[in-house]
C-alpha cells in the first residue's frame, strides 16, 4: 500500500495515524507499568496545530519549534509551498540544514524580531521574498495579504530567541483569528 492511497492524507496525519495503531496495541499490553509510562503522553501545545483556512491559506503553529531541528521536522511535513515566519536573532543557529527544504518548499521567509540578519544571509537566494516584520502580527498580515495563493502559513521560530514557546503560541493563533 502506498501513501497516496490511504483515506488520510500528508506525512503529519499518516504519522498520527500510525500512532494511534501504536496507542491501541499499547492498550493490549500486560506490563501495568509500561502501559502506564505511555499512557501520560499528551500532545505538545503549539506544536503543528492547524489554527485557520483564510483567503485560502492554511494557518499553521508550530511555536513550540525552538530549534532548527524542529521546525525542519515542521517544513518536511508540510505539503505544498510554504510562507514561513520565523524568529531571528540566533547567532549560534545553524541553518544549513534547512536549506534544500527551503529552497523546495519556501516561496517567502517573515523573520520577526530586531536582528533578522542572519535569516537573510542564510537563506538568500534560495527563498523568493525574505522580508523582516516587527512583531508576530505584522507577519500573520503579511502573510495573508501576501498575494501568495494555496500556501500553507508556518510560524516555526527555528530559535530560542524571542517569546517563550506558550506566550508566541498564543499570540500567533489570537492574531490569525483577528483577521
Amino acid at each position: 500500500m502506498s501513501i497516496e492511497t490511504l483515506a488520510i492524507q500528508g506525512r503529519d496525519r499518516v504519522h498520527s495515524g500510525l500512532a494511534s495503531i501504536d496507542t491501541a496495541r499499547l492498550r493490549q499490553m500486560r506490563n501495568t507499568a509500561l502501559r502506564n509510562c505511555f499512557a501520560r503522553f499528551g500532545e505538545t501545545d503549539f506544536r503543528m496545530e492547524f489554527v485557520a483556512r483564510i483567503h485560502g491559506k492554511e494557518f499553521i503553529n508550530d511555536a513550540a519549534a525552538r530549534s532548527v531541528n524542529a521546525t525542519w521536522y515542521a517544513l518536511q511535513n508540510t505539503e505544498g509551498g510554504v510562507i514561513w515566519i520565523a524568529f531571528g536573532g540566533d547567532g549560534a543557529a545553524d541553518y544549513s540544514i534547512l536549506r534544500s527544504l527551503a529552497l523546495r518548499k519556501v516561496r517567502m521567509l517573515l523573520c520577526v524580531g530586531s536582528d533578522c540578519q542572519r535569516l537573510h544571509e542564510a537563506f538568500q537566494g534560495m527563498v523568493p521574498v525574505i522580508e523582516d516584520c516587527p512583531t508576530i502580527g505584522a507577519a500573520v498580515h503579511r502573510a495573508c495579504y501576501s498575494g501568495l495563493e494555496q500556501v500553507k502559513v508556518l510560524f516555526s521560530p527555528a530559535t530560542r530567541e524571542g517569546l517563550d514557546d506558550e506566550s508566541a503560541g498564543r499570540l500567533f493563533r489570537q492574531e490569525v483569528n483577528e483577521l
